[in-house]
């Protein structure tokens, strides 16, 4: 069956074609001509005793060689699959000229056999091997990476299935496992010194001056006030389609990985974000997904037609093809560059239409964390606006329709420390905040609720640079923040999902079908900034990279800490703790959904509780090239004697 082209492209290679070139040669790899499809499983290894060999290889993707580095000859790496309750010993052979690892993503281990360099171990040095060995404790779907350098975008990733002691509760007539990927024909190295060079260099979707004569995108006032922060709004992804080919099992848009079924039959797929750098959107069209596990923990069964995977994310659906038909999984990035494409059919030779990209995201005032629900052009209000990071203010008597605003404790906000740079709100007058008064900067009336209109944003200092005076938090010179009122964006479907009409998965839709392991209340919070600033390519938390940071943040084991994210930046950042599954406070109290990643949305917030587990763990971005830049750093576990365990 054809393609549907996106129009962009479609014009832009006929416009080539009439050149005497072919128009197939200027599609995107996901629009090409339907292949017969590959129906091939991944490799498998199991048992008590595992062997896994690193190694440079080639591997062809959309009929094109690539320098990869694989397990066994793969890429993917094989599938693990073990069972819970075993002990297995993974004997890794560094066939490379350079040290590895492989960290155990999700699984609950030792430290020790954790697999981070510097941090659990030394690492695995060349031509020598590494045993693992450890209990598994638990089921589920979960990968396993390189934890050395950018290894990982050049294939060092595989899953790990492990089945239930007993009859698995989740019930299904087959299973496929999908693993979402990016590849790049640039070495890794090369692809960060372009970002250093120019954060923008693969962003080719851009706002353009035709565009603003069409009415697209942002209007010229919008595009003025962004320029005045040096914000671009199209800057969703780092690393874009532009550069990256998007596979499924280690196989391109024109390979058509396709996954068989029997029409009527529950099929599982167990869906892994093992990228480095790419947020997927996925969706079936013409099919329900039913997730029935995230992050290889069960939930109770929801219902969706998409849903948004980060970097390092699992989630399992079932779906039940009824038709004798093909259908199209599409994986499609976050920034809409490109796609993931496979199919699942019936018989072996059949594909589904791909559908066109939709229409890339642009950033609003809500991904910059200040989604007041105000029209930027006059209307609106301060009504949504989320005060909790304001030092001093009295929530005790926030503003509500029978308190107005004079209510709260304006003396007590200290301005002269939370400048600028804080996110904060220096140079607002807020002696001036009585029921009827305006902000100075800020053009409009009070509206009927009382609340404020905004006439722009040209009284705001929003080109913020200098986050060292923030009150509370560590902050290094030239870090860039622009979330001064961050929200709760665990509501949200995602970045580019908020109005595409149909069901799209959130957090909050997550219920654990286990109650959680410990119930007692957090004794303490810890708030963590996502910090970076864009125009240099610098990623870090608090303000300080790891290169830089002078001790590690300190945990007691068993205790219970309720740690809060905060994202200072317009782009979405995977969080991984290692050695934890944290519970999301999303409402569900004791079943709360259990997770070892979390999507921070841009210019929002998530809080979790975690139970701290003795040892020394990684904690950082799962976007390789923000961990890369400094996006990391390492939370100490330590018993009440100061001894690990």
């Amino acid at each position: 069956m054809s393609r549907v082209l996106d129009r962009r492209q479609l014009l832009r290679g006929a416009t080539l074609a009439g050149g005497g070139v072919a128009l197939s040669a200027y599609m995107p790899a996901w629009a090409q001509p339907v292949s017969a499809g590959i129906v091939k499983p991944l490799p498998t290894v199991s048992g008590d005793e595992i062997r896994l060999r690193v190694a440079h290889q080639m591997m062809m993707i959309d009929g094109r060689q690539s320098h990869a580095i694989g397990i066994n000859g793969t890429v993917p790496a094989p599938l693990i699959r073990l069972r819970e309750g075993q002990t297995v010993r993974l004997h890794v052979e560094n066939g490379l000229d350079e040290q590895t690892s492989l960290h155990w993503h999700g699984l609950i281990v030792p430290f020790q056999m954790d697999g981070v360099p510097g941090v659990a171990f030394p690492g695995i040095d060349k031509r020598t091997t590494f045993t693992y060995e450890f209990p598994i404790v638990q089921a589920g779907t979960y990968w396993y990476h390189s934890h050395s350098g950018l290894q990982e975008q050049m294939g060092l990733y595989g899953p790990i299935v492990i089945d239930p002691k007993g009859v698995d509760p989740i019930q299904s007539d087959r299973e496929h496992v999908i693993v979402l990927s990016d590849h790049s024909q640039l070495h890794p190295h090369r692809i960060f010194m372009k970002l250093k060079k120019q954060s923008g260099y693969f962003n080719r979707q851009q706002q353009t001056l035709a565009g603003l004569l069409k009415g697209e995108d942002q209007p010229l006032k919008d595009r003025l006030d962004w320029g005045k922060m040096r914000m671009d709004p199209t800057d969703v992804a780092d690393v874009t389609g532009s550069n990256y080919t998007y596979l499924v099992n280690g196989h391109g848009p024109q390979d058509n990985w396709t996954g068989l079924f029997r029409p009527g039959e529950r099929v599982r797929l167990r869906v892994i974000n093992a990228s480095a750098m790419t947020t997927f959107n996925v969706r079936i069209p013409g099919l329900k997904l039913s997730v029935v596990q995230a992050d290889g923990l069960n939930v109770r069964p929801v219902e969706v037609d998409e849903f948004q995977i980060g970097v390092a994310e699992t989630y399992d659906v079932i779906v039940t093809p009824s038709d004798e038909r093909a259908y199209t999984l599409v994986g499609e990035s976050v920034d809409r560059s490109g796609m993931a494409r496979a199919t699942l059919s019936p018989r072996e030779g059949m594909a589904a239409e791909v559908p066109p990209l939709r229409k890339r995201p642009v950033a609003t005032m809500k991904d910059m964390g200040m989604d007041m629900n105000m029209d930027m052009s006059g209307g609106g209000s301060m009504q949504g606006m989320d005060h909790s990071g304001m030092p001093g203010m009295d929530h005790g008597s926030m503003a509500t329709a029978e308190k107005p605003a004079a209510a709260m404790d304006h003396a007590q906000m200290d301005h002269g420390a939370a400048g600028a740079g804080a996110g904060g709100m220096a140079g607002m007058d807020h002696g001036a905040m009585q029921s009827g008064a305006t902000m100075p900067g800020m053009a409009g009336a009070p509206d009927a609720a009382g609340g404020m209109a905004m006439g722009g944003m040209a009284g705001m200092d929003m080109n913020m640079r200098d986050f060292s005076k923030a009150p509370g938090v560590k902050k290094g010179p030239g870090v860039q923040t622009i979330s001064p009122m961050p929200m709760d964006r665990t509501g949200d479907p995602g970045q580019g999902l908020e109005n595409v009409g149909h069901r799209v998965l959130n957090y909050r839709d997550l219920v654990a079908v286990d109650r959680n392991p410990d119930l007692r209340a957090p004794s303490r919070e810890v708030q963590i900034h996502l910090t970076g600033n864009m125009e240099r390519y610098m990623w870090a938390l608090d303000g300080e990279k790891l290169s830089e940071v002078k001790a590690p943040i300190p945990f007691l084991a068993g205790e219970r800490v309720r740690v809060t994210l905060v994202n200072d930046t317009m782009m979405g950042h995977p969080i991984h703790l290692h050695g934890h599954f944290f519970e999301l406070v999303t409402g569900h109290g004791a079943y709360s959904p259990r997770k070892h990643t979390v999507m921070v949305q841009p210019g929002g917030k998530v809080s979790w509780d975690v139970t701290a587990n003795e040892g020394d763990w990684a904690f950082h971005c799962h976007m390789l090239y923000h961990m890369h830049a400094g996006m990391m750093q390492v939370v100490q576990v330590r018993s009440a004697k100061g001894e690990a365990a």
